[in-house]
């Protein structure tokens, strides 16, 4: 993993060893991430960390969201139920360049690297998009994954002050009043895109 991949990942871990969250991260076989690269077309950088650090059970928590990062086992699976999920019919505008990551626990929707746009890192920008719609209309999360991973860090530090309590729409903008400045400054664009605020 190069440094950028590295400082992310532990500031991660860091998170949820100072929230007692328990996460598991192990290193994924060599054999199955060639197979995602062959088959999925999955990107140097994202390959590297589930080498490195394989997210076998990790779930960022946060007043507005759940994100639950797929182990390498998981993604090639996930891609099917995304574009075929079991309780009807997909919007069938799904592309092939679209590999599913993550997902929200609270809302199922998907998050996913576009591989079609790799930048010189060998890293891709993370989409995601409202499950349950006529079609896929993708929002940009991260430039990259390896700003996603700083996204997740820097929510779950600022969820810590609001505490476990049941949020009321108040307390939701709150939170994401202060996510904003934050992910401003590791991510301008995902900030423009949306998502977080």
């Amino acid at each position: 993993m190069d440094s950028d991949l590295a400082d992310a990942v532990e500031n991660l871990k860091a998170v949820f060893q100072r929230r007692k969250i328990e996460y598991t991260f192990g290193k994924a076989d060599k054999v199955l991430v060639e197979g995602l690269k062959k088959k999925l077309r999955v990107p140097s950088r994202y390959r590297n960390f589930l080498l490195a650090a394989d997210p076998l059970s990790v779930e960022t928590v946060t007043p507005v969201e759940r994100v639950h990062l797929l182990p390498a086992v998981e993604i090639e699976k996930a891609q099917t139920t995304v574009v075929r999920p079991s309780e009807g019919t997909a919007p069938s505008d799904w592309k092939s360049s679209w590999v599913v990551v993550a997902e929200s626990s609270l809302l199922g929707d998907p998050y996913f690297l576009d591989v079609s746009k790799p930048d010189p890192e060998g890293d891709c920008p993370v989409y995601t998009a409202m499950s349950g719609q006529e079609r896929w209309v993708p929002t940009l999360a991260a430039s990259s994954f390896a700003q996603f991973l700083r996204i997740l860090s820097t929510a779950m530090e600022i969820a810590v002050g609001f505490g476990d309590a049941i949020m009321d729409d108040e307390d939701e903008d709150s939170f994401r009043e202060a996510l904003g400045p934050k992910v401003k400054v590791i991510d301008a664009a995902a900030l423009r895109a949306g998502h977080w605020t």
